[in-house]
């Protein structure tokens, strides 16, 4: 449905016209959540829905009669990874959400259908982000599904073939020289320079109102929310939609008050959000001299770093580092094991996993961890 309103992140005092192409908060800065009428879905009519996220369309911005920018995403499998469970000994089951299995190959195809049907439906005329490298292929794919022009700012060495995948989709491809922080400044510069509205990580409320039918999807398969989910977690628009879907789908009657544990996983030299975990700061600041083999892991400063925080700890959750060598092996275990599409950042929330076992750490419930896409995506590795 329409939202009626949106909200400051930080302060929700401070509330804007759903109707108007928007980006961060005025005031604070701080990234705008998208608020609705209370939501009501008929569970026994989901079987005859789309097969696509835009299934919960009451929870989503469109209007009854509208049709979204689509090319298929979400509903992707949960796949149930016994012989995982097993190698590590788990009397929980271990779930692998598959995002591979998105038209993009990645789970950003999800933010990139909703953020792309909003700001058409708005008036955009272009169409602007910075990338590690899937979000880029997802805008230029949506951006051609709905016939705007799309530029997508990314680091100089992203991997060429995530390079390519923009510019076959038709986008204008700048390479920057840094990181994606660097290659944001440089995006947000375009933005205001040509009127290109710019889609970044949380500097607009809408692509997280995709990436939380991830939570939806969880629920409606499991009957409930599992006992913990494991994110590998850069600009951080996943988990924080999912811990938004769950207050929607507990309004809606879907769920109690119960949550998952929210668990962070980043790569060891990238990781603010775990040090800023760790450290009990309530903002991350930025990671000088990032690295790291998971490109999406790559987000040395994310916008949404209190909104993460707040998730994790708010679930008793925990924010974890992982090493490259860890994330590599357990991205081979999960495809030789499961045979799951896993890329880097779905071995390193297997990696967390193993490492919560080896402390001591147990669940009583289902464990799901986030495949967030292809290893395709990345081309060949060195050895």
């Amino acid at each position: 449905m329409l939202p009626t309103f949106l909200e400051c992140s930080r302060d929700a005092e401070h509330r804007y016209d759903a109707a108007q192409l928007a980006t961060t908060c005025p005031h604070e800065g701080a990234p705008l959540l998208v608020r609705y009428p209370p939501i009501a879905i008929d569970r026994a009519t989901l079987a005859t829905r789309v097969r696509s996220m835009w299934r919960y369309h009451e929870a989503l911005p469109i209007a009854h009669d509208e049709t979204p920018v689509s090319l298929g995403e979400g509903l992707t499998p949960l796949v149930r990874a016994h012989k995982l469970a097993n190698d590590l000994r788990c009397e929980f089951e271990i779930l692998i959400k598959d995002e591979s299995r998105n038209p993009t190959a990645s789970f950003k195809s999800r933010g990139m259908s909703a953020a792309v049907t909003v700001a058409v439906r708005n008036g955009a005329k272009a169409l602007v982000a910075p990338s590690a490298g899937n979000a880029g292929g997802a805008l230029a794919a949506y951006g051609a599904r709905a016939g705007v022009p799309v530029t997508v700012f990314l680091p100089r060495d992203t991997p060429a073939i995530l390079i390519e995948e923009c510019r076959t989709y038709g986008a204008y491809v700048e390479l920057v020289d840094g990181l994606i922080d660097d290659a944001g400044r440089l995006a947000a510069a375009f933005a205001k320079e040509t009127g290109a509205f710019n889609v970044a990580t949380l500097r607009e409320p809408y692509r997280i109102e995709g990436k939380k039918t991830m939570g939806y999807e969880l629920v409606e398969e499991l009957g409930g929310v599992p006992a913990a989910i494991v994110y590998p977690t850069g600009g951080g628009t996943g988990l924080v939609g999912m811990w938004k879907a769950f207050d929607e789908l507990e309004a809606a009657g879907w769920i109690d008050a119960r949550r998952p544990m929210m668990i962070s996983v980043q790569a060891e030299h990238c990781a603010p959000i775990v040090r800023a975990f760790t450290s009990g700061a309530d903002h991350a600041e930025r990671w000088e001299g990032a690295t790291t083999a998971a490109w999406g892991l790559r987000v040395p400063a994310a916008i949404g770093d209190r909104l993460m925080l707040r998730a994790i700890r708010d679930s008793g959750g925990r924010a974890l580092a992982v090493s490259e060598v860890e994330m590599a092996r357990d991205m081979a275990v999960m495809r030789e094991r499961e045979g799951v599409d896993a890329c880097e950042e779905g071995g390193a929330a297997l990696a967390a996993l193993r490492a919560m076992l080896a402390s001591g750490v147990t669940f009583e419930g289902p464990v799901v961890l986030f495949n967030t896409g292809s290893a395709l995506k990345y081309g060949p590795r060195t050895t």
